[in-house]
This record gives structure tokens, C-alpha cells and sequence, in this order.
């Protein structure tokens, strides 16, 4: 018997794992330069169906140079790439099949919203795992004493405290899987069975 209020088994749901890469980190003022995603169906990652895009801000001049040195994206490398309104279709279609999936909402979701209220794109409101929540909820159990500077929530960091492998940062693709990969291993060791579970 199904209970109308019930959530669903957590393989059962699509997770569309999103990375942005920005001129800088103030989300009222600096673009979104690329756009990584990749969906974890039935709990499998599926790299076929991976999403990467440059982004064409309104100018070279939103790209702060600071930001250069994370993610080596410069005005001649982005001014040919899609604009924005059109990324946008593009990420809405993918998270309107399920979850979005992140690591540290604030920042993505301060992108985003921003960008949907400035191109006129009604931001879809999907319902959000963050592997930073995760991390925070197993901390509490396993360290409730630990100070919140003193652990893991770096996603390079907890990935190896959790034994996974170092990627380069600061590539969108590259993140949205590194993520992807972490939430499946939090999955597992919170023991969640569904998405209420894990949000």
C-alpha cells in the first residue's frame, strides 16, 4: 500500500549534480561562466549523459581576474560560448526530472536565481540535496564537539577523508562529478533509504 505523503526510495530519483564556474564570487555581480551537470540514476552515475558548457557573459569585464586564477576561463575563451538565457534552458530541463544536487547551496543558488530573474526564466524551485549538509549532519554524529572550521567540508577535502580520488578543481564538469561521487558515498553511510532521508 503507497501512502500519499510517503518519499520515495532514494534510487528511485533522478539527481542532476551541477557545477557553475563564475567571474568571481559575489552572485550579484560576477557571471556564470560554465556550466557542468551530470545525472545519478538508480543510484549509478551516467557520465553519457554529462552536460558542459561555456557561458558568454554580458562583457570580459565581469570576469574578475582574481577568479582567473581558479578557473583559467578569459573573456576570448567565453565570448563565442552560448549566452546565459539559452544555458538556462538547458539546466531547467534537466532539473525539472528531479533533484538538483550540489555541494554548498549558497553559492549556486545565488547564481542561479539571479541569472533566471535577470534573462526573465521562471527558476523551476527543485527540491535540493548539498553534499555540505550532508557532511555537516554526519559530523554532528560522528564529532559533535568539533568546531565547524575544523572539519571536512572542502569538497577536495571530504573527498579525501572519504578515500576518494583527487580531481583538478575548479572545472565544472569535473566538480558536478567529484560531487556526484561524494553523495553516493554519504548515501551510504548515513544509511539513507529515501530522499526525505537525505535532505
Amino acid at each position: 500500500m503507497r501512502f500519499p505523503f510517503q518519499s520515495p526510495p532514494w534510487d528511485s530519483v533522478a539527481y542532476w549534480s551541477i557545477d557553475l564556474e563564475t567571474g568571481g564570487f559575489d552572485a550579484k555581480r560576477d557571471a556564470i561562466l560554465a556550466v557542468g551537470m551530470v545525472p545519478v540514476r538508480s543510484g549509478i552515475i551516467q557520465l553519457r549523459e554529462t552536460y558542459r558548457t561555456l557561458v558568454r557573459p554580458a562583457d570580459g569585464s565581469s570576469i574578475d581576474p582574481a577568479s582567473v586564477q581558479a578557473h583559467q576561463l578569459v573573456w576570448g575563451e567565453v565570448r563565442e560560448a552560448p549566452p546565459l538565457r539559452e544555458v538556462l534552458g538547458e539546466i531547467d530541463r534537466r532539473l525539472r526530472e528531479g533533484v538538483m544536487l550540489v555541494h554548498f547551496r549558497a553559492i549556486e543558488l545565488g547564481f542561479l536565481r539571479r541569472a533566471c530573474k535577470q534573462n526573465g526564466v521562471r527558476w523551476p524551485s527543485p527540491k535540493i540535496v548539498d553534499t555540505f549538509d550532508l557532511l555537516r549532519r554526519i559530523a554532528s554524529v560522528r564529532s559533535p564537539d568539533t568546531p565547524l572550521d575544523r572539519l571536512a567540508l572542502n569538497l577536495s577535502e571530504a573527498r579525501r577523508e572519504y578515500g576518494l580520488p583527487a580531481y583538478e578543481a575548479h572545472d565544472a564538469l569535473t566538480d558536478a562529478v567529484a560531487t556526484a561521487e561524494l553523495f553516493l558515498v554519504l548515501r551510504k553511510t548515513l544509511g539513507a533509504r529515501s530522499l526525505r532521508d537525505l535532505r
